[in-house]
């Protein structure tokens, strides 16, 4: 475990819980980061923190503040990400995002040139936003795809002077409907970048669907964060399927850049959107594409069915987490799932699962 987060830590921190972990590396200072949200009892976002490793992910130090909620500040959603373009007059800054929900989702940047020692708070535009996922292009331009407040639209804020100003616009529009079940879920965007600066963001939505019946993925490009390619669906399945897609992470192979992007979706999804809380059964899939989505492969079941019950519930639904990871090593994609089997007499049975996909051939 992490130390000095948490009470139950070794040595121990001042929070109760610890929760929204994202990880990034910072090649010039040779650091691992894990950023996350620390919970007490009383604000469930009462700080944001970044634990540090300089012995590539053996040992870890307690972690630094980012940012400490205070005067009704809720802290929620953070993301990181570090410039590891040795070309970039940026090499070597790290940017961590958040919003405070205690204040209308109020958007937050924070950067740090000294491998996640200090944290400066950026200056940014007065606006709502959730889930925003940082990424950075060879050239050092951030460029952030997000929801806003409401996640009724998905925007992108960028910045090409190493975080000291930004600019937004929106991309589309989000039409999603309610996934079956009284699952846990949502339009959050997932976003990942290739080697030559392309970003792909990917969540779920309607509107390919008639009368928004089931949740699609779908997916936007962008070669610098302000013009965007029009919405298109990834072809899990047919438009008159009566399958449910929901909670998608994509990963892309920063080896590879277009014509010959390699961009894998893991995913949850539901074979019959017409089900109950008893009747619904869930699964987890991945699907692939070699040429930056010209073409994809067939679908891949990784885990299930599963009993939502089988699940933790909250007091948003069942919950598999609001994320999903999806990251590729030596040219295979892995996308980490929550995966629930049937509880026993000690409780749930539910743990967090790769199952190591080799990136398959691609169809069409």
């Amino acid at each position: 475990m992490l130390p000095g987060i948490t009470v139950y830590t070794n040595p121990p921190g001042p929070y109760a819980r610890a929760s929204d972990p994202a990880v990034a590396y910072d090649a010039l200072h040779n650091v691992w980061i894990i950023s996350s949200l620390a919970l007490d009892a009383s604000v469930n976002g009462a700080a944001v923190l970044a634990s540090r490793s300089t012995t590539g992910g053996l040992t870890w130090n307690n972690p630094v503040n980012i940012a400490t909620a205070a005067n009704g500040q809720d802290f929620d959603k953070p993301w990181i990400v570090c410039d590891n373009s040795s070309t970039s007059p940026f090499y070597g800054s790290c940017y961590a995002q958040w919003d405070d929900f205690g204040h209308g989702n109020q958007l937050k940047i924070a950067y740090s040139r000294d491998g996640g020692v200090i944290w400066t708070l950026a200056r940014t535009p007065n606006i709502g936003v959730i889930g925003g996922q940082p990424l950075v292009q060879p050239s050092g331009r951030i460029i952030i795809p997000i929801d806003n407040a409401s996640e009724t639209a998905l925007g992108a804020l960028t910045s090409t002077d190493g975080g000291g100003s930004w600019t937004f616009v929106t991309i589309t529009s989000i039409t999603a409907a309610n996934d079956p079940g009284n699952i846990r879920s949502g339009p959050l965007p997932s976003a990942e970048i290739d080697g030559a600066g392309k970003v792909f963001v990917t969540w779920e939505d309607c509107r390919f669907r008639p009368n928004c019946s089931t949740n699609d993925l779908v997916y936007v490009t962008s070669s610098d964060g302000v013009n965007w390619s029009a919405v298109q669906r990834i072809p899990i399945d047919s438009v008159s399927s009566t399958v449910d897609h929901l909670i998608p992470g994509i990963g892309v192979d920063k080896s590879t850049s277009t014509p010959n992007t390699h961009v894998a979706v893991t995913y949850y999804y539901f074979p019959n959107v017409s089900c109950t809380v008893m009747t619904c059964l869930l699964d987890a899939g991945s699907i692939s594409s070699t040429n930056g989505g010209l073409t994809w492969s067939a679908p891949t079941q990784l885990a299930g069915p599963m009993q939502l019950m089988w699940l933790p519930t909250t007091t948003q639904g069942w919950m598999v987490g609001d994320y999903i990871s999806t990251s590729f090593s030596g040219g295979s994609s892995h996308g980490a799932v929550i995966v629930a089997k049937p509880p026993s007499s000690n409780g749930l049975d539910v743990a967090l699962y790769d199952p190591a996909t080799k990136f398959p051939k691609p169809r069409g």
